[in-house]
């Protein structure tokens, strides 16, 4: 990209490679690291500055140097390949779903999360929750179903932590610039970028229309920031990932889901199934109600239960304090021009978000508005299904609390999101052909034990030895930024031991996940991290919410433990954990330390061994 005063002029793709373009405005490289190489190839140097992003790529690098892959036979090899798979990908006809469910091609599942992590240059994301939606875009494109989701686009993003001198976390929040990433606006039938607008007390509020391509999915993202809102306050709904006070929360939420519901019905789609991950959309259930009521001609009743056979409620939270509870004063402030539209008097719309036993005394829930009018109910694992229908159970009283009906489906991830590169390899070479296609189906992993034992610890190694860069690089540059001399940064990093026992404890700090349980017996963890002939080194790595004093206490104790002189170079604790730090310390660790409290984690079914139990 050259710079001639305010004008960008940016490079061109020769045509034989034109479709470079294409490509990286689809997600489907997220877990296709073969087109990521195609980068590398024609400028390494570049790759790694812009961060690891093909849009930004394509339009800093050199004219000459694009004209140089386009004459390189190697290169086109690599990038016919590339384009064969994703024309494959994208056109196939003999998709999981399309084999099992031929005759409902024309059913359309719609998929509502306050947050989607899908990658690191994307931070829509804070933590496990959009995780999981990020994971469940992809896999949903991988088996062809017939998907479409709905978000909201935080230009804000979630903010950047920084771990100063003293372990304090310090939050800074950055615009994310649209023009270099995979986020396109949408247009309506004019050309023009599409626009709609939700009611918000005496004012509408205008949203502009994002999207992202997952694959065969596609992300609608809705944007507040723009100049139809001459409202600040109103231009800063979206701006902001779980930012702000409970009114800017419940702003948020009727966007995702009363304005998020609307969009699908601009866009002529009509969803057979709609399926909100956590309460935060759970507004759309009661723009669902309004439409069937004024389209069928029907009572609130006939039109909840008609909504209710159309819907499907994931709640991820073990404790009631987990789920979004407003004053009811708010909800009537942005509701009191609603209800009435539902043919509901006050208290009756109020009751839609409380238990029984709470009538008028407790704010509205959105859990429970969700609960109440859902078909289908479910916790994310075995464990976290049982302790809903406990801490729920209350909300239908005539039937025992082991009754209730919430189920479970255990969370899973995108493998090949997570996959590292080189095992990838090592499964293409011992696996089934096109393995990836049948991940679902435990014969296709009966083969990992083709795989000798010493190519695939040869090839933890290999990712062992890049996770210990990367912590050196990360330690580093904290260090650095925190003012600390080069000799007490060598003094630290240098330590970092590849043939060391190492432990990864990486996920957002809150109390209940006991970050800090391990040093418990600070005798025992010293004479375990300085054993000579077992070494062992942790690495931590994750943020606090920045509402969370407690959590980001955690942080700083762990800090200063590691700067103790038994534990320096034995503990490190990485900043602005990510997507990307992820994927290294999933491939890289010996052992992924996880001890939260029972049964507070939802999404928890085995108990991982603790460094006390490995000792032992």
């Amino acid at each position: 990209m050259y710079m001639f005063n305010r004008i960008t002029v940016n490079p061109q793709l020769p045509k034989r490679i034109n479709r470079l373009s294409e490509i990286a405005n689809n997600l489907w490289w997220a877990w296709n690291s073969e087109y990521l190489r195609l980068f590398k190839t024609i400028d390494i140097d570049l790759w790694e500055t812009i961060g690891k992003n093909p849009v930004k790529f394509l339009k800093q690098v050199s004219q000459e140097k694009l004209e140089k892959a386009a004459a390189n036979a190697e290169f086109l090899k690599d990038y016919d390949k590339v384009v064969q798979d994703f024309d494959g990908y994208m056109n196939s006809k003999s998709t999981w779903f399309s084999k099992k469910y031929p005759n409902n091609k024309n059913d359309l599942m719609a998929y509502f999360s306050a947050e989607y992590g899908l990658d690191e240059i994307i931070p829509i994301y804070s933590g496990g929750l959009g995780i999981l939606s990020g994971d469940h875009l992809k896999s949903a494109s991988d088996l062809g179903l017939p998907f479409v989701a709905v978000g909201l686009l935080y230009k804000n993003g979630y903010f950047n932590q920084k771990i100063n001198r003293y372990g304090d976390q310090e939050n800074i929040y950055r615009n994310i610039d649209l023009y270099n990433l995979p986020i396109l606006p949408v247009k309506d039938k004019t050309g023009e970028d599409l626009i709609i607008d939700v009611k918000f007390p005496k004012r509408k509020v205008y949203l502009k229309v994002w999207k992202i391509n997952v694959g065969r999915v596609t992300l609608y993202l809705l944007d507040s920031d723009i100049e139809q809102n001459t409202n600040q306050e109103d231009k800063e709904v979206t701006l902001r990932l779980y930012g702000g006070d409970q009114e800017m929360r419940i702003r948020q939420e009727i966007v995702l889901g009363m304005a998020g519901a609307h969009l699908l019905k601009i866009l002529g789609l009509h969803p057979t199934v709609y399926h909100m991950n956590e309460g935060h959309s759970s507004f759309l259930l009661l723009e669902i109600i309004k439409d069937i009521m004024e389209e069928k001609q029907v009572s609130f009743e006939i039109a909840k239960e008609i909504a209710s056979s159309k819907t499907i409620f994931t709640t991820h939270t073990p404790v009631p304090a987990g789920n979004d509870i407003f004053p009811l004063d708010l909800v009537e402030k942005y509701f009191k021009d609603f209800w009435p539209r539902l043919g509901l008097e006050r208290e009756a719309f109020l009751k839609l978000g409380m238990k029984p036993c709470d009538y008028l005394e407790q704010g509205f829930n959105m859990g429970i508005l969700a609960l109440k009018i859902t078909g289908k109910k479910n916790g994310v694992s075995k464990l976290h299904g049982e302790v809903s229908r406990e801490l729920f159970g209350d909300v239908w009283p005539n039937i025992s609390a082991d009754e209730s009906p919430i189920t479970h489906i255990t969370n899973g991830i995108h493998t090949c999101s997570w996959l590292a590169p080189n095992l990838k390899e090592l499964y293409n070479k011992y696996l089934t052909p096109f393995w990836q296609d049948a991940i679902y189906d435990d014969a296709t992993w009966k083969e990992i034990t083709n795989i000798p034992n010493e190519e695939l610890w040869k090839a933890h190694v290999e990712r062992k030895v890049k996770l210990l860069k990367l912590v050196k690089d990360n330690v580093s540059n904290r260090m650095k930024n925190a003012g600390c001399g080069y000799d007490d940064i060598k003094d630290i990093v240098s330590k970092l031991d590849p043939n060391a026992l190492t432990i990864g404890f990486a996920r957002r700090f809150a109390t209940y996940k006991r970050a800090t349980l391990i040093f418990r017996d600070l005798e025992r963890i010293t004479q375990i991290l300085n054993d000579q002939e077992r070494p062992v080194q942790i690495i931590f790595a994750g943020k606090a919410h920045p509402a969370d004093k407690e959590g980001q206490d955690l942080i700083k104790y762990i800090h200063e433990i590691s700067l103790k002189p038994q534990f320096k170079g034995k503990i490190f604790v990485l900043e602005n954990y990510n997507i990307q730090i992820a994927r290294y310390l999933v491939s890289g660790v010996d052992v992924w330390l996880n001890n939260p409290r029972r049964p507070m984690e939802a999404s928890r079914n085995k108990w991982t061994k603790s460094l006390c139990q490995w000792s032992s």
